[in-house]
Formats: structure tokens, C-alpha cells, sequence
């Protein structure tokens, strides 16, 4: 695994309700992924860019909803979503501010 590799693994964090419920309670940071990420790829890009040590990773592969507009139906892209659980005393600041 390059560096270069690692750096393009993480797409952003997804934050919704039930991200926000996993980070509170279970110390996870939940991730979008590229869809070819493996859960290796996924430990060392998150060591590498956030200079946190990784217990575990669990990804799951979402569906891209159905849209309809009129009578046209279009579909959403599938993608990919890893949750990250942290070591304990780890913790990931993503405002910056210390």
C-alpha cells in the first residue's frame, strides 16, 4: 500500500443521527470510502492521516436510493461506508481547534 493510495482511501466523514449516537457510545468515527477500499486500507489511511491508533474496522456497501421524476426513474451511485472504532483515549478532532 503506497502512501499516495492511502491519501485517496477516505472520501469524508458522514455524519448523520446514527453516526453521531456510534461516536458517543462506541467511540467510532464513521467514514466515506472509496468503493475498492479494503478494511487494511482503510486502518492505515486513518493512522496515517490522523495520527490515531485503530481497533477495529467495519465497512457496509449502501445502495443507492431509486429517484423518480415525473416519469423518468434515475438511480443514486452505490457507495461505501467504513465504521472505525477508535483505541481508547483516542479521539479524532475534525474542527481543528485544540
Amino acid at each position: 500500500m503506497n502512501q499516495e493510495r492511502l491519501m485517496k482511501v477516505l472520501l469524508g466523514p458522514h455524519v448523520s443521527e446514527k453516526t453521531t449516537m456510534a461516536a458517543e457510545q462506541a467511540n467510532q468515527i464513521v467514514f466515506k470510502v472509496t468503493s475498492d477500499a479494503t478494511k487494511p486500507e482503510i486502518k492505515k489511511a486513518v493512522e496515517l492521516l490522523f495520527d490515531v491508533k485503530v481497533d477495529n474496522v467495519t465497512v457496509s456497501n449502501v445502495k443507492g436510493k431509486v429517484k423518480r421524476s415525473g416519469q423518468a426513474f434515475g438511480k443514486r451511485k452505490d457507495w461505501k461506508k467504513a465504521y472505525v472504532r477508535l483505541e481508547a483515549g483516542q479521539d479524532i478532532n475534525f474542527l481543528g481547534a485544540e
